[in-house]
């Protein structure tokens, strides 16, 4: 049995430590839940007790909080839960966690970066190459992130436009039989996307570059054709695209451009028996240079800790249900 042991880590003033440990303590106590340790704080200092390990875990990650408190850096719960959840379970260098750059500073002044060492990766690797998917459960930041390194790169004017499209009305795109024109048709399914523009970007500020052409949001149909040169183009829940959706879409690509195809291949809405494109491409097309593939889990969730819980329940439920249909369980 490990045997028992105490560290303290010793602020500048209560300032700091107030902001170290968060609202009501609440990083401390997110730290305790993961890692095992008990802690406590009283004016500048926090105390750790437990065993050996426990309280080498801790105090190593109060350590790297205490650096971004130093330097000026809001602490999040997100982030300390995910940090503390690595370092709980060993083996994690929580630095890796919390000192993520910054990707995009939104024009309401919020700091947009990743939470998660894949969110990471996942930034690196749109970074470097021309073509990134990005496959896993809700919640993992795929279309957040991607939108945020599109607007970065149309303000460094990398790219001089940005083209945001995904599939509508499930996978069958039969827009004509719904009321309105096709503005009204087609809004419903792009609003996850203005969403997740609007929060990069003031609202007036994104309709004027809409309006200028510099951002296109429209359904994957009308890519059909058309050749995409100096742009950033994001296709999201590419689960639900065809095979002949997504090769349609891929050789769209023109000089100077980049795409980002998100999805989940758990969740696809295709009839029963079609095949996702985005699940095709999986075995199409790694080894390529110049593509990446990131693949996000339900540890790489940022929202409310119960959508974690929730997809892990429905992965459990998925599983059973393969070995119950004759066949060995496979991850997908």
């Amino acid at each position: 049995m490990d045997e028992a042991s105490e560290s303290k880590v010793v602020l500048a003033d209560a300032d700091e430590a107030v902001a170290l440990a968060g609202s009501r303590d609440e990083n401390l106590r997110l730290i305790e839940r993961e890692v095992g340790a008990r802690i406590g704080a009283r004016g500048n200092e926090v105390r750790v007790s437990g065993t050996r390990e426990q309280v080498a875990r801790a105090t190593e990650l109060l350590g790297e909080l205490m650096k971004l408190v130093r330097l000026g850096h809001p602490i999040t719960a997100g982030e300390v839960e995910y940090a503390a959840r690595l370092v709980g379970k060993g083996g994690a260098d929580p630095s890796g966690v919390v000192f993520s750059e910054v990707t995009l500073v939104t024009d309401r002044g919020k700091a947009v970066k990743p939470h998660t060492q894949t969110q990471r990766e996942y930034v690196e690797a749109i970074g470097r190459s021309d073509l990134t998917f990005a496959i896993g459960p809700a919640g993992t930041g795929k279309t957040y992130l991607a939108m945020a390194m599109a607007v970065k790169a149309l303000q460094e004017r990398s790219v001089s436009r940005l083209i945001l499209t995904r599939p509508a009305l499930e996978a069958g795109e039969r827009l004509g039989f719904l009321p309105g024109d096709i503005q009204a048709k087609v809004d419903p399914y792009l609003r996850p996307l203005f969403d997740a523009l609007y929060d990069m970007m003031d609202p007036e500020k994104a309709q004027r570059t809409v309006e200028r052409g510099a951002i296109e949001v429209a359904p994957l149909a009308f890519m059909r054709g058309r050749t995409l040169n100096d742009s950033f183009i994001i296709l999201d829940e590419a689960q639900n695209t065809t095979p002949e959706q997504m090769k349609m879409f891929l050789t769209r690509l023109g000089f100077g451009s980049k795409a980002v195809v998100t999805g989940d291949i758990t969740q696809t809405d295709l009839p029963q028996g079609r095949i996702s494109g985005l699940n095709q491409v999986r075995e199409i097309l790694p080894g390529i240079q110049g593509i990446s593939f990131i693949y996000f889990s339900d540890q790489d969730v940022v929202r409310h800790e119960l959508v974690q819980r929730i997809i892990q329940a429905y992965e459990g439920v998925r599983v059973e249900g393969r070995r119950q249909g004759g066949g060995p369980a496979k991850r997908q």
